[in-house]
């Protein structure tokens, strides 16, 4: 349960989020980023795709949570939670043909206020992050680095709809291949754990909470 009860969306500029704040008020946002706003998923656009400025939506939340503090008394902690959806053009590894990947990024992050207290966080916590806010957060940023962390391992078609002549031909150096389905596959990265998991409670048990 969250100290104070969940409030509507509100005019937030995620450039510049006092996220100190928006925990500990328990608010929401949502809007829309595009790949040209964020430059590092923009150069994993191959230049051929046939479109380099898709959207995604993002939805934040932010909660607090009951924590045991060094003097033993119980602090409320911020949380952030936020959830990206959204597709981009990449280069299929295989047949070097764009490809349209869908993203799904959910993450829980733990705010904390330096630096030191970042690198004193406990590792061994799988399901929640540690981030260092500030008063004027760009949320944007860290929306990019979820999507950066969500790139598959190795980008392919599920089906390649031919394939690239380097392949056929062996030309890369490689034996020649006679079909996509020739192509070694390459180990693909495990589900992440549900990073929500830990952060389940924050609100559904509160009555004035919109969630």
């Amino acid at each position: 349960m969250t100290e104070h009860p969940g409030k509507p969306a509100g005019a937030v500029d995620p450039r510049d989020l006092d996220l100190f704040e928006f925990a500990r008020s328990g608010r929401d946002a949502a809007g829309a980023v595009r790949v040209s706003q964020l430059p590092r998923m923009l150069a994993e656009v191959p230049a051929d795709a046939p479109d380099r400025d898709t959207a995604f939506t993002w939805q934040a939340e932010g909660a607090t949570q009951p924590e045991l503090q060094d003097d033993g008394t119980e602090g409320r902690q911020p949380y952030l939670r936020l959830a990206v959806h959204g597709s981009a053009w990449l280069e299929c590894q295989r047949c070097l043909a764009p490809y349209e990947q869908a993203f799904d990024a959910d993450a829980a992050y733990r705010v904390v206020a330096t630096e030191e207290e970042a690198d004193e966080f406990p590792l061994d916590d799988d399901e929640v992050e540690v981030i260092v806010g500030s008063r004027h957060f760009d949320l944007v940023d860290l929306i990019e680095e979820e999507l950066l962390l969500s790139l598959p391992l190795v980008p392919k078609h599920d089906v390649c709809p031919e394939i690239h002549e380097s392949l056929a031909s062996g030309a890369d150096g490689a034996d020649g291949v006679d079909s996509v389905d020739d192509v070694p596959e390459q180990e693909v990265e495990p589900d992440r754990p549900n990073p929500f998991a830990a952060l389940g409670s924050l609100k559904k048990d509160d009555p004035g909470s919109s969630h």
